[in-house]
């Protein structure tokens, strides 16, 4: 089967070239057919006919293989005329001289200008606020339809949400604002220091940490812990099915999946901004103690005498509307996940990325209205 004739001939009709395949076309032969083909150069092809009706079987390798030649002798389009074939075979070769015709789709390149980027990020934004904004009007209304019918609520899947939520991260947390209290302590005990004021180092971790430090660095925190989780939970059921699962089983996903990870975050959240508050002051005691020479009673009178009510109060009332916000951001993106594991990754990304970007406009906003409010 080496021989070139036995996969193709060329004689000449009527002053027309005709090339007759014969055999098996097929990847296993690829080689040989090849080899037969170099054989096949005429030097001018005004038409040729190819004939089909020696050829017994034919894939699309071998009909690529034949149709390039063909294309590289300039024998292909117009010039050429199909005969003698198999339907199945001319329909294969006919597909494969579509596909070879057909351009690679190569992606626009876009080179956009500063102005252009801003008003595209800008559209963004927008769009992303209008989705989030129509999706709390979707829980507020499951959550009204939760009013009428308190038997729906998922009491044991918003008990294992908060133990997940707020038990599991009371390590992270009180470490974390532990060391914030010792690194903020120390950097102000070394500006004290230097005019004997080393007490009012109490006064300023006390309002420092009660206020903005504990509920900032937990919601950060939970944030990136918590919220992650719900956008890559939420999205791999979606990937899998298992949403439209639950909304074929007469289900309502938002209350199965969005409301007790939104109830837990919101009872979880103060809690554990309690916990900073007590580790962060806990630090600035230890380096009061440590590098000051203020003593553990002393600096808890100080304390006392210094610390409004309403620091620990103010960071406490923050906390579940940061919650509030997390939770919402991160359900909605894992619902919104497409069905591929590249969209889970992105969305996640992206919830941890918003919900740190809004507590921290949040905590903003929150300082502007207590600070007109005199609080």
């Amino acid at each position: 089967m080496g021989d070139a004739s036995s996969w193709l001939r060329f004689e000449t009709e009527n002053r027309t070239g005709v090339l007759r395949l014969n055999g098996v076309w097929r990847l296993s032969n690829l080689g040989a057919i090849a080899g037969a083909l170099q054989s096949f150069a005429p030097e001018a092809c005004d038409g040729i006919v190819l004939d089909g009706s020696g050829l017994e079987e034919l894939d699309t390798a071998a009909g690529f293989i034949l149709c390039r030649h063909l294309e590289e002798a300039g024998c292909a389009g117009s010039a050429l005329t199909l005969r003698g074939f198999q339907p199945r075979h001319e329909k294969l070769l006919d597909l494969v001289r579509q596909r070879m015709t057909c351009p690679p789709a190569a992606a626009r390149a876009q080179h956009r200008g500063a102005l252009e980027r801003i008003g595209v990020a800008t559209l963004n934004v927008l769009r992303l606020l209008r989705v989030h904004v129509g999706f709390v009007g979707v829980v507020a209304s499951e959550l009204l339809v939760l009013l009428r019918r308190p038997k729906l609520f998922r009491f044991k899947e918003t008990v294992s949400q908060f133990e997940t939520i707020c038990l599991d991260a009371i390590p992270i947390a009180a470490l974390v604002t532990f060391l914030i209290g010792v690194v903020f302590a120390y950097l102000l005990g070394l500006q004290a220091q230097r005019y004997g004021a080393n007490i009012f180092v109490v006064d300023g971790v006390g309002l420092a940490v009660c206020r903005e430090l504990a509920p900032l660095l937990v919601a950060v925190i939970v944030a990136g812990r918590s919220g992650a989780a719900f956008t890559a939970q939420i999205g791999t059921m979606k990937v899998q099915e298992e949403i439209d699962a639950i909304s074929i089983l007469g289900l309502s996903p938002v209350q199965v999946l969005v409301i007790p990870r939104l109830v837990a975050i919101m009872v979880a959240l103060p809690l554990l901004v309690f916990v900073g508050d007590i580790a962060g002051l806990a630090g600035g005691m230890l380096v009061a103690a440590w590098q000051l020479d203020i003593s553990v009673p002393s600096f808890i009178e100080r304390l006392h005498g210094v610390l409004p009510m309403s620091a620990p109060v103010v960071g406490l009332v923050k906390a579940p509307v940061f919650a509030a916000f997390i939770a919402m951001i991160a359900c909605r993106m894992g619902m919104l996940v497409a069905r591929d594991a590249r969209s889970v990754g992105l969305n996640t990304t992206s919830t941890v990325v918003q919900s740190i970007v809004w507590v921290i406009v949040l905590d903003a906003l929150f300082a502007i209205v207590f600070q007109h409010l005199d609080i």
